[in-house]
């Protein structure tokens, strides 16, 4: 084998064939997070405090699937009575998630200009998720929903990131995953998948670049 060959072969083994992404604080606002939780407590005139420890009580649960979002709500919010309904607080909930646009048309860009599988990781309770995913029709571009209500695991556990691997059969080393928490950047990076802690838009396009992925130039322009 020449030089010329061995190099290009090496290239082909490294080039990035697959995009790991996060859905909330990436793709979409963060589903139901402290902010959302807090506008809840403003809007239904909750007391916020208490509605937070038993947030933090059940969310892993709740999170890995192991509990409804009525069996949740019964438990954070419904264990006592209310001047208002569960399908009123629920539209709240669903009401929260707003798109990046930005974003979803960079994934669905890079993934037919560069012919990669997509993935989602993502840490989101199953009736958000599934709404969420319909919505703003992740589906379109992702081929893959590793999410954690699915697997009954979540991040920061590996076994996430090695389940992402085995079910989309690519290497870590052909992977870019883009996620907004430091932490879950790390543990990906730990397992030899490239990965880039998203702050912003033009950042992560730079980085994407980087690695080989280029987005058509000029043809996305930033709302956020």
């Amino acid at each position: 084998m020449t030089r010329s060959t061995e190099e290009k072969t090496m290239k082909k083994a490294t080039a990035i064939t697959c995009l790991f992404l996060d859905i909330g604080g990436v793709l979409l606002t963060d589903g139901w997070d402290h902010h959302a939780r807090k506008r809840a407590a403003t809007t239904f005139k909750l007391e916020l405090a208490e509605m937070e420890e038993r947030h933090h009580l059940t969310f892993e649960t709740y999170e890995e699937g192991k509990l409804t979002l009525e069996e949740y709500l019964g438990l954070v919010v419904f264990y006592r009575k209310r001047s208002f309904t569960r399908v009123q607080f629920r539209r709240f909930i669903f009401a929260q998630s707003k798109p990046y646009p930005e974003m979803i048309e960079l994934a669905a860009q890079l993934k037919v200009r560069h012919g990669l599988k997509i993935a989602v990781i993502s840490n989101e309770a199953r009736e958000l998720n599934m709404y969420r995913i319909r919505k703003f029709k992740l589906d379109r571009f992702v081929d893959f929903f590793i999410s954690s209500c699915f697997l009954h695991i979540r991040k920061p556990d590996a076994d996430i990131f090695r389940l992402a691997l085995d079910i989309a059969q690519v290497p870590a080393r052909q992977v870019v995953f883009i996620d907004n928490t430091p932490m879950f950047v790390q543990i990906a990076e730990g397992l030899g998948i490239r990965s880039i802690l998203h702050t912003d838009y033009r950042s992560t396009c730079t980085k994407l670049a980087s690695f080989g992925l280029q987005s058509d130039g000029g043809v996305i322009h930033e709302t956020r």
